[in-house]
Formats: structure tokens, sequence, C-alpha cells
């Protein structure tokens, strides 16, 4: 039967997370604007120091951007002009700006078919004498398969440098993402799992010299004020960011809990219906994007949209045929399954404070879209 009208489902509700904690954030933002600390300074401090020990690194830098991480970390990792750096097309473009704003070539290699991430089977025939890092991005939440990729790494003395903007929490072997590799690096930005109210980013490392450069890099290179060591750049956090991503850090299990349990609800609910989903994952996966593949993207897109369902892609071109990027030499059919998946991907509406009602009301959206039945879900 089709469905009524009813309230639309939004794609993402950051409103409906603020209501949930506004009080402690208003409380932890009071305390900066009194303290008349702007930039950096102890909220920012406390904030490193509990996702340092959130994701079991030595040590987590605060900086104003995800793309400052992975521009900060190439630079702490020495990666310049005449580099390589593998990685995949299908990411953010923040990815290969990050490479080419420190001065090196990106060299692209495809994902696989079941979990969307690095095909590492293809990393050993990009590596040239050139290459220097590697940067799996952990897509949608989702782990690149890391112990084959280090492996692959070691044994060219390659450095690994993740791409984590997407993967706050997620694990595998008793690891959290970000620390597999040399460096890790996260995006904050506010529709992340772990979001400020505001731009912000963060790179971790067990390396204390990695460290060091990236502390100094952030903030015009100074060793001590008006003394500048290296050539650094404004990429400070600021304080209130620090204050709300400290609140926000722990209530990250209770969400990543949420977006799991409504993950396997999609699971349930569109079994019956004609979606590709990525291959069964466990805690490797935190779910920042429920993405499903679909022929005929579009229709189904404004076939849900007209229902009232809202919904993302996530990445409708891949990097290699971005416009901006066509002079890296690429071209269409270079990488089948990223320009498949950036064909045929669409990205559902999840976020923690999702109900179970919301949730069927989009699983029978889908079966109407795509013309199949839809079960009972439970999202509790």
């Amino acid at each position: 039967m089709p469905l009524v009208a009813a309230e639309p489902v939004p794609f993402l509700d950051l409103k409906a997370q603020y209501r949930s904690i506004g009080p402690a954030l208003q409380s932890a933002v009071s305390q900066v604007l009194e303290s008349g600390q702007y930039v950096l300074g102890p909220c920012v401090e406390r904030f490193e120091t509990a996702f340092a020990g959130y994701c079991g690194a030595g040590h987590a830098i605060g900086v104003n951007s995800g793309t400052s991480a992975l521009h900060l970390a190439l630079l702490a990792a020495g990666i310049g002009a005449g580099d390589e750096v593998i990685t995949v097309p299908m990411t953010f473009v923040a990815t290969v700006a990050a490479i080419l704003a420190a001065g090196a070539t990106p060299r692209f290699i495809d994902v696989t078919a079941d979990a969307w991430t690095m095909d590492a089977s293809q990393l050993e025939a990009a590596i040239t004498p050139r290459t220097k890092a590697i940067i799996p991005v952990h897509l949608h939440g989702r782990l690149a398969d890391m112990p084959a990729i280090l492996a692959i790494a070691r044994r060219h003395q390659l450095i690994v440098i993740e791409d984590a903007a997407q993967a706050h929490g997620a694990a595998a072997h008793g690891r959290r993402a970000g620390t597999f590799g040399d460096i890790g690096c996260f995006s904050f930005y506010p529709g992340k799992n772990l979001g400020a109210c505001g731009e912000g980013g963060a790179v971790v490392t067990d390396r204390d010299d990695f460290a060091a450069r990236v502390r100094s890099l952030r903030d015009w290179g100074q060793a001590e004020r008006y003394r500048h060591v290296l050539r650094g750049f404004n990429y400070r956090m600021d304080a209130i960011q620090g204050a709300v991503l400290g609140v926000k850090l722990d209530r990250l299990e209770a969400w990543i809990a949420a977006r799991r349990a409504i993950a396997a609800a999609y699971d349930a609910g569109l079994a019956d219906v004609d979606a590709e989903r990525p291959a069964a994952a466990g805690d490797d996966h935190v779910w920042h994007v429920y993405a499903v593949r679909v022929r005929q993207r579009e229709r189904v897109r404004g076939a849900l949209t007209a229902l009232g369902i809202a919904t993302g892609m996530h990445y409708p071109i891949p990097v290699h045929l971005q416009p901006a990027y066509v002079d890296l030499g690429y071209r269409a059919g270079d990488f089948p399954q990223s320009e498949a998946m950036a064909a045929e991907t669409l990205s559902l509406p999840l976020f923690p404070e999702m109900s179970e009602a919301q949730v069927h009301r989009v699983c029978a959206a889908m079966a109407q879209s795509c013309g199949q039945g839809v079960r009972d879900v439970d999202a509790a």
C-alpha cells in the first residue's frame, strides 16, 4: 500500500542532538567565554588528552579541520615535492587536496566491490621508487583492510596515514581507527559521529617526533612565542570546539551503539529490497553513513524525496573525475568500482536520535520506490 503523507525524515538532525545535551554544551561554552582564552588553552588540552586516551594513542593534537590534520600529518612525516602518496578516488576531495598541498603527487587505486574501501590487492603494483606513504580511507565509518595494507607498507618502508574522518571509534584487533598506522587524522565537522559546533580536526600518533612537529606546524611553526623554527600555519583549534568536543566525547560510545542498532534495523528492513549493501562488518564499522547501491539512483532518490525522505550521496563524482583534478591524468574507466559506487550509491538517513518509526518509514519508502516489500524493523 502506498505511503500516506507523514512527517519528513531528515538526513541528519543536529537539532535533536542539541536538545539531548544542550545544557551541558551551554555550560561548557560559557566557561570558555568567561575564561577569556579562546584559542588552544586548557579546554583543548583536556580534549586532546581525553581523545588520545579514547583512541589508545600516545598523542592527540587538536587542529581546526580534518583537512588541516591530513596536511600536517603529511608534512610531519616529511612528505613533499617529488613524493607520491597512494590513496583511493572514492573519498572526499580533502584527502587528495591535502596531498597536493604538501607538494606530493596522489596516485590512486580502486576500492573493493564488497567493503567499498581500499583494495589492498592493487596496492603493491602502484608502488614506485617515489612512493612515500599510503592513505587508506575508512569510508562511511568502516575500517579499510589495515592488516593487509600495513603488511605491504612495512615491506616497502612506507608511512601509513589513516584518513579516519568518518570512523571515530571504529575498532578491530584491539585497536581503534587512527592507531593502526603511523598517524591518524580525524575531522570533527558538525555532521561527523563526533562533531564540533563548527570546524575541527585532530591528529593522533604514537610517534613523539611526529606529534612535536604537528604541534609546532599548527601554530605557525613556533618553538616558543615569536621564535619560528618551522614554516607553519594557523591551524589551531579554538577553545569552544575543544570544550564542545569534550562534552560530546563522553557520549560517543552511546551514539555509536545507537547507530549500529539503526544500521541493523535497516539491514533487516531492507532485506527484500533490491538495494545492495556492503558486506557485513563488526566493530570495525561505526556507520557514519548507511549507504546502499541502487539502479536508477536518481529515480529512486526522487521518489524518496517525494515521500519526504531526505538522502545524501557520498560521493557522486570520484576524485579522479573531478574537474579540479583532471590534470592528474586519470580518465573514466580507470577505477570501475569507485565509478560504479559514485553512480549508484545513495545514503539513507542515520543519526543516533532517529526513532524506530522513522527507520520503518525509510524502509517502507525504499520498498515502494524500488518496487519490493519491506520487513518489520526494530531499532530499539
